[in-house]
């Protein structure tokens, strides 16, 4: 999250809280002091680049999110701090008929004027020197449309773009936009350039509405599980410009996703008006900490389901910090304001939280160890002749999906073979990669199914890896039989031979 210096809004001082998540820059080339163990001694950016040595030192990539969407100046009524003062007209985006009133594309009272010159090298600048100075590895912009609004809309051919594209530096680091502002048309998941990987705002949606058990919803899943072909790969990106998200700092923690239908920031000071309605979350039948064991048990499992899909999709995955050990905000799904236990993580894990990060430690293995789960090119689909499909769909019973079985509106419920001997991109020397044969089996369905498992001609047997309802790894299943699938619920199953 964002490390550039920055101040607490007015009003969040005048109701006794604090701006705890930092999206309100107001100095594009400092890291903010308050960050640093020196405090107000200035030694904040020597420190930095010594955690980005320690952090590179152990194999770990240091990816900043930086907000040049707005500053801290806020609107018209807000404090002159810098850039107002020096060239209001160049650095924020102004009303033509109303000088006076800032266009807000942000929700946070200005939009940096990110067709202006002066504004542009600002950013430009600020990028190279994270780059070349303190050696980080990548960028994910905050709310990155209102960067490429050229008159009022997002413009995929903006100036920004055209810098960044050009720039010997940055142009080489990983970039990742958030690809959406507050402002009309602002919404752009799918629309970035070639250079750019995306928060996949449509992954996060298809997720938690077929595990919410939402109809209709078997399409989009399995679009976003394979990598959301359909966002990227005509403009000739890979999987990996879809960053495959379902929670994240904006919103509902996992634990919360599965624990409330409604968002509870009563104490932001703002009478829960604050932060999204559409939190497209399910409370498993009752709102809030509960000590029917039932629940708690149908909460654990959907948490399973929710990690078990993020990291077996194609992509990207991103975790939200503490969702492998169940955080919970109370139901806050805006805590930017809580510089407190709503928002801190607790490093003293109960028996329960040891249990699902050791489950979440076991899916990046799995995902680690089998390149069938991070392809670098899209399938292609069930084969033909003597070609062997790279992936096939398949209904419960065992049969391969056809249009009617992808358009009935109650089914809930399908499997995905995966060939890792039908790999189609070559390993980074040029030589073939292989991998087992997985079978992934989701039912989103309130009662347990049973599935047929594929011909013998795909495998000698199955062994259980994952089972969300059960974990009972180390099964094995002859070829021809079938496996039942808990109430919502998830199977891995890898071959045996």
């Amino acid at each position: 999250m964002p490390v550039h210096q920055f101040v607490a809004e007015q009003s969040l001082v005048g109701r006794g809280l604090t701006n705890y998540w930092g999206y309100n820059t107001i100095g594009f080339l400092a890291p903010h002091n308050r960050y640093s163990s020196a405090g107000q001694r200035g030694e904040q950016v020597g420190e930095f680049k010594s955690m980005v040595k320690a952090l590179h030192e152990a194999g770990i990539e240091v990816i900043l999110d930086v907000v040049y969407n707005h500053t801290a100046e806020a609107d018209h009524m807000g404090p002159t701090l810098s850039f107002r003062g020096i060239d209001n007209a160049a650095y924020y985006r102004l009303a033509d008929s109303e000088p006076w009133r800032y266009l807000d594309y942000t929700g946070c009272g200005n939009s940096l004027n990110a067709r202006h010159p002066h504004s542009l090298q600002l950013v430009m600048d600020s990028l190279r020197y994270w780059v070349l100075e303190m050696h980080v590895d990548g960028f994910r912009f905050d709310l990155a449309a209102a960067l490429a609004r050229e008159l009022h809309d997002v413009d995929r051919l903006s100036t920004f773009f055209d810098l960044v594209q050009q720039d010997p530096v940055v142009s080489q680091v990983k970039l990742i936009a958030e690809p959406w502002d507050v402002g009309e048309g602002g919404y752009q998941v799918g629309n970035f350039p070639p250079l750019w990987t995306e928060w996949n705002g449509k992954y996060r949606d298809a997720v938690r509405d077929f595990w919410r058990g939402r109809p209709s919803t078997v399409p989009d899943f399995a679009s976003r599980l394979t990598g959301s072909s359909d966002l990227y790969a005509t403009s000739g990106r890979r999987p990996v410009a879809s960053i495959n998200f379902v929670t994240c700092h904006d919103g509902f923690t996992l634990h919360d996703l599965v624990s409330y239908n409604h968002k509870h920031n009563e104490a932001n000071g703002e009478g829960n008006r604050d932060g999204t309605d559409d939190n497209r979350s399910w409370n498993c039948g009752a709102e809030g900490p509960v000590d029917d064991p039932a629940i708690n048990e149908l909460r654990a499992r959907q948490k399973r389901n929710f990690l078990v899909t993020l990291f077996l999709s194609q992509g990207v995955p991103m975790l939200l910090a503490g969702d492998e050990t169940g955080r919970t905000q109370a139901g806050n799904n805006n805590a930017y304001c809580q510089d407190s236990q709503v928002s801190w993580l607790d490093w003293g894990l109960a028996a329960t939280e040891q249990d699902l990060l050791q489950f979440t430690e076991t899916l990046a293995g799995l995902r680690r160890d089998h390149p069938v789960f991070r392809r670098r090119r899209f399938f292609r689909g069930q084969g033909s002749g003597d070609e062997k499909g790279d992936i096939i769909w398949l209904t419960p019973a065992g049969e391969v999906m056809t249009d009617a079985d992808w358009g009935a509106s109650y089914a809930k419920s399908l499997a995905a073979f995966l060939n890792g001997e039908a790999i189609s991109e070559p390993d980074p020397r040029g030589g073939k990669i292989t991998d087992a044969k997985f079978l992934l089996l989701f039912n989103a369905h309130s009662n347990p199914l049973t599935f047929t498992l594929p011909e013998a001609s795909y495998a000698a047997g199955w062994e259980v890896v994952i089972d969300t309802a059960l974990g009972a790894p180390g099964a094995i299943h002859p070829p021809r039989k079938e496996i039942e699938v808990g109430d919502r619920a998830v199977v891995v199953l890898r071959s045996a031979d």
